[in-house]
């Protein structure tokens, strides 16, 4: 690599991540696991909540939810797998007889903290949920999983046709949000194993490749640093790097160029997010990032960073977008940073809270959530910097380790 290659402070040290060392959450050798009391206690509040909100049950398919409560990852059939969740505490695990294997290994199964109830192909599955939900002649109160198919959802009101429906999310939510010690921890893994892929990918050849070549190659070094799948890969080189979502194509990297690299997947069940900006110079020195590029950046990295430090239990999450919005836009970029400066991770890439503009909503200890401004000049070029942050009780506790300054490598 050549010149600042490696990104970082100049001194070596990190000022954000120094300032929260000692809030993080220690990982011992091997992956994390979720201990199977941890279930029980989610869904004794889950029931909690539910029965607070006049519910009669939670009915949650295949998804985020289902894995929150009981650790099962199911495989998304059109046949029915569903946990009900009555307001009273009763949990049952609705399964085909076909997958009942592995849905008594699920941890809460496992621990004997729900019953599975199977059924056969020619049963009505619908019908079967129903029936253990529990609702109140003539009519009821269910809330049913975000992500549950339609085709479920339809099969349901045809099996409950009084019943009122609502979306889980009221209940879940803020049980989601907040993070506990092991979800931090399995976060934590992930993006360090993350990191490692942005090294050994900056550390590699670039110059002549295609995005695709190189994005298959971003999804090979995840799973062999220890993700179970890996979701994304966004290698977005030259005016390329000006799309926030590029989709990698066969467009050849050359010197003298930036990179934006944005990759993640789960581990664990949980995710990764990472972007870091890459300069190619094919090593030659007369292909460094220009002087507008540079200028661009520092700004960039200014934001990130003021973003990142206003960070801490009761500040709204439209306050974390306005730090970085409001100095990109002090210096002339804001039109060029189009999108929120974050959004949260755990389960799911993409879930609450949201940082953007009017969710004045306060952060609170245990959210977790990338904060990844970037500012892009269409068809030029474009950057973009990304941690994933837990709000820590005195403040920013950065899971990413990878250096934030620009990195000018050989390629």
């Amino acid at each position: 690599m050549a010149g600042d290659a490696r990104g970082g402070d100049a001194d070596g040290g990190d000022p954000v991540s120094d300032t929260v060392s000692d809030a993080r959450v220690a990982v011992g050798p091997g992956r994390p696991v979720i201990p199977a009391e941890r279930y029980q206690q989610r869904m004794e509040e889950a029931s909690r909540l539910a029965s607070e909100a006049g519910l009669d049950a939670l009915l949650l398919g295949v998804g985020p939810e289902l894995r929150y409560l009981t650790g099962y990852g199911a495989m998304p059939l059109e046949r029915l797998t569903m946990l009900v969740l009555s307001a009273r505490g009763r949990a049952r695990l609705v399964v085909p007889r076909l997958e009942v294997s592995p849905a008594r290994s699920s941890p809460a199964a496992a621990a004997g903290l729900v019953e599975i109830v199977t059924w056969d192909e020619t049963d009505d599955a619908h019908g079967l949920a129903a029936s253990l939900a529990g609702t109140r002649a003539p009519r009821g109160r269910v809330a049913v999983s975000n992500a549950l198919w339609a085709l479920h959802v339809l099969g349901l009101q045809r099996a409950l046709p009084g019943a009122e429906f609502s979306l889980a999310t009221a209940v879940l939510r803020r049980l989601r949000m907040r993070k506990d010690a092991e979800e931090i921890a399995l976060l934590r893994s992930a993006a360090h194993a993350a990191d490692r892929v942005v090294e050994q990918i900056a550390t590699g050849r670039l110059v002549g490749r295609s995005e695709a070549e190189v994005a298959h190659e971003v999804r090979e070094r995840l799973v062999a640093e220890g993700h179970d799948s890996a979701t994304f890969a966004i290698v977005g080189s030259g005016p390329n790097s000006a799309s926030p979502h590029h989709e990698a194509g066969d467009r050849l990297i050359r010197a003298g160029e930036p990179i934006v690299l944005d990759i993640g997947g789960t581990l664990g069940g949980y995710g990764s997010d990472v972007a870091r900006t890459l300069w190619v110079t094919g090593g030659g020195s007369a292909y460094g990032p220009d002087l507008a590029f540079r200028e661009l950046f520092a700004v960039l990295l200014d934001a990130q960073r003021l973003a990142t430090v206003a960070v801490r239990p009761g500040v709204a999450c439209e306050a974390i977008d306005a730090a970085a919005r409001g100095h990109i836009t002090e210096h002339g970029y804001g039109p060029q940073f189009f999108h929120r400066v974050g959004h949260g991770i755990g389960l799911e890439a993409h879930e609450e809270p949201y940082l953007v503009a009017g969710n004045d909503e306060p952060l609170d200890v245990g959210f977790a959530f990338s904060v990844e401004p970037g500012i892009y000049l269409e068809g030029r070029y474009g950057a973009r910097i990304e941690d994933i942050v837990v709000c820590g009780a005195d403040g920013p506790v950065v899971l990413n380790e990878a250096g934030r300054d620009l990195w000018v490598v050989d390629g």
